[in-house]
C-alpha cells in the first residue's frame, strides 16, 4: 500500500501545485473541443407549429427551426464504427500479441467483455450522468435508459445552428467510455481475476469516467452563448474542468491519463507477476501485435476526427494531425530505440505509433501540423522513457506499459495542447461564441487550464482507483491462485486455449 500512495504523491504533484496558483479565469470557451449538451429536438407539433407561424409572418422573423445535418450525422456515425473497431479488434489483438501464448484469450476475453459491459452501462445511467446538466462534477439521472431521447431527437455541435441526431452522439461517446476501460486491463494482465476486473470496471466507470466526462465535455452548447449575459449563465451549468478552460479535444485526460493512473494502481495493488524480473515473459506474437497496432491508428481517425462532431474544416485538420503526429512518433521511438539498442524493432515502431496516437488526442483539432509534428517527435522519445526508465523508478509490473504509454503519453499531450493551440505557433485559439471570432490568447492562462485537468484526473482517478481495488480485493480477490497462474488464464479461468498444436 505505501507503493500506492508513493506513486499517488508522484504523479499528483501538478495537480497539487498548479492548481494553487492558477488563474481561475477560464482560458476560453472551445469551438472544438469535445463538449456538448444535447437538446432534444422539439416534438412533432412544435415544429408544424413553428413551420406555421414562419409562413404566415410577413413582417416579424420567427426563431428558426433546429434541423438534422445529414452529412455530419453520418460522418459521426461511421466515426463511431471506427471507435469501435479501435476496440474489437483493434486493442484486444494488440494485447493479445503482447502476452504469453498460455494467456492469449484470457486479454481478448477481457477486452471484449468489457467493451459489452461498458456499452450497456452507459446507456443504462453513464450517459446521463456524464451528459445532462447537473453539477459542476456529475450530470443527473433525467436520461437513464436513454429516457426521452428519440429518432428525431437532435445534439448540438460546435457550429450554431448545426445539429446531429442525439443517438449519434449516444454511440460516438459511448465507444469512447468502453475502449477507456478495455485499456486499464493491459496493466495488469496475466494474474488478476476475470470477476474482479468486472466488478472493479462497473464501479470505476461510474465513479472515475463518468464524472470526469462530464467535468471536461458537458456544456451548453454554442447556441446558449448569445449574449455576455447568457454566455456567463451557460458557463455557469458546464463541467468543472470545462468551466476552468481546459481543452481536451479528444481523451488526454478524460481517456488516456484517467485510464494509465487506473492501470497503474492495479499493477501496484494485484501484484507482480510470477517470475517477474526473473523469466522471460516475451510477447508471444508481434504480428497480432502490429495488426492491432494498424487497427488502432485506422480506427483513431473515428476518434478524433469525428470529435469535432462534424464533416467540416476542423475534423480535417483533426485527421491530419493523427496520421502525421503518429508517423512522426513511429519513427523518433524507432530511432531512439535503434541508438539507444543497435536494431529497430517492431515492438518500439507499434508502440511509438500509439504513443504518437495518445499524445496528439488532446491537441488534434487544437494545433496546427508544425504542433502536430513536435508533439508526435516528443511523444516516441518520451514515451519509451517511460516504458524503460519510468517503469524501473515506479517498480510496478505494468504488464503492457499502460502507464507509459497512455498516461505519459496523455499528460504531454494535454499540456502541449496549451502550447501549441496559440494561433501563433499555428494553432486554431480559441473560439469566444458570443463575438463569434476567435478570442485572445493567452499561453501561458491556457497551460495552466491544461495542469488543472492533469492534475485532477490524476488524483480523482487515483483515489477511486485505490477504493474500488480495494473494495473488489475485500469481496472478490483480486488475483487468480499462484497454480492458476503457472498453468495459464486461457485453460484455468475459460477452458479454452488460443492455441492447439
Amino acid at each position: 500500500m505505501k507503493h500506492i500512495f508513493a506513486i499517488l504523491a508522484l504523479l499528483g504533484a501538478v495537480g497539487i501545485g498548479a492548481p494553487a496558483w492558477a488563474d481561475e479565469t477560464p482560458a476560453g470557451v472551445s469551438a472544438t473541443s469535445t463538449a456538448m449538451t444535447l437538446a432534444q429536438a422539439p416534438s412533432a407539433m412544435a415544429e408544424v407549429a413553428a413551420a406555421t407561424a414562419a409562413a404566415t409572418a410577413a413582417t416579424t422573423a420567427a426563431a428558426p427551426v433546429a434541423t438534422l445535418s445529414k452529412a455530419d450525422n453520418a460522418w459521426i456515425m461511421v466515426c463511431a464504427a471506427l471507435v469501435i473497431l479501435m476496440s474489437l479488434p483493434g486493442l484486444a489483438l494488440f494485447y493479445g500479441g503482447l502476452v504469453r501464448t498460455k494467456n492469449m484469450l484470457s486479454v481478448l476475453m477481457q477486452v471484449f467483455v468489457t467493451f459489452a459491459l461498458i456499452s450497456v452501462l452507459w446507456v443504462v445511467y453513464g450517459y446521463s450522468l456524464a451528459f445532462t446538466e447537473g453539477g459542476s462534477f456529475f450530470g443527473v439521472l433525467d436520461k437513464v435508459f436513454l429516457k426521452g431521447i428519440t429518432a428525431d431527437s437532435l445534439g448540438a455541435t460546435f457550429s450554431k445552428g448545426v445539429f446531429i441526431s442525439e443517438l449519434t452522439f449516444v454511440i460516438f461517446q459511448g465507444a469512447f467510455a468502453a475502449i477507456t476501460c478495455c485499456l486499464i486491463v493491459g496493466a495488469f494482465a496475466e494474474r488478476a481475476k476475470f470477476a474482479a476486473i468486472l466488478v472493479f470496471m462497473v464501479i470505476w466507470f461510474t465513479l472515475s469516467y463518468a464524472p470526469m466526462a462530464h467535468m471536461v465535455w458537458y456544456w451548453a452548447g454554442p447556441d446558449a452563448y448569445v449574449d455576455a449575459a447568457a454566455a456567463e449563465a451557460a458557463g455557469a451549468t458546464a463541467g468543472f474542468l470545462f468551466q476552468k478552460g481546459a481543452l481536451d479535444f479528444a481523451g488526454g485526460t478524460v481517456v488516456h491519463i484517467n485510464a494509465a493512473v487506473a492501470g497503474l494502481v492495479g499493477a501496484f495493488m494485484i501484484g507482480k507477476r510470477i517470475g517477474y524480473g526473473r523469466e522471460s515473459m516475451a510477447p508471444h506474437s508481434l504480428t497480432f501485435t502490429m495488426i492491432g497496432a494498424s487497427l488502432l491508428w485506422v480506427g483513431w481517425f473515428g476518434f478524433n476526427a469525428g470529435s469535432a462532431l462534424e464533416a467540416s474544416g476542423g475534423s480535417a485538420l483533426a485527421m491530419v494531425n493523427t496520421w502525421l503526429a503518429t508517423a512522426c512518433a513511429t519513427m523518433s521511438w524507432m530511432l531512439a530505440e535503434w541508438m539507444i539498442k543497435g536494431k529497430p524493432s517492431m515492438l518500439g515502431a507499434a508502440s511509438g505509433a500509439v504513443a504518437g496516437l495518445v499524445a496528439i488526442t488532446p491537441a488534434a483539432g487544437f494545433v496546427g501540423v508544425m504542433g502536430a509534428i513536435v508533439i508526435g517527435l516528443l511523444a516516441g522519445v518520451i514515451c519509451l522513457w517511460g516504458v524503460n526508465g519510468l517503469k524501473h523508478l515506479l517498480g510496478a509490473d505494468d504488464s503492457l506499459d499502460v502507464f507509459g504509454v497512455h498516461g505519459v503519453g496523455g499528460i504531454l499531450g494535454a499540456i502541449l495542447t496549451g502550447v501549441f493551440a496559440a494561433p501563433s505557433l499555428g494553432g486554431t485559439g480559441v473560439y469566444d461564441y458570443v463575438a463569434n471570432a476567435v478570442g485572445e490568447y493567452d499561453m501561458t492562462a491556457q497551460v495552466i487550464s491544461q495542469l488543472w485537468g492533469v492534475g485532477t484526473v490524476i488524483i480523482w482517478s487515483g483515489v477511486v482507483s485505490v477504493v474500488a481495488f480495494k473494495l473488489v480485493d475485500l469481496v472478490i480477490g483480486l488475483r487468480v491462485p499462484e497454480d492458476e497462474e503457472r498453468e495459464g488464464l486461457d485453460i484455468t479461468s475459460h477452458g479454452e486455449s488460443a492455441y492447439h498444436y
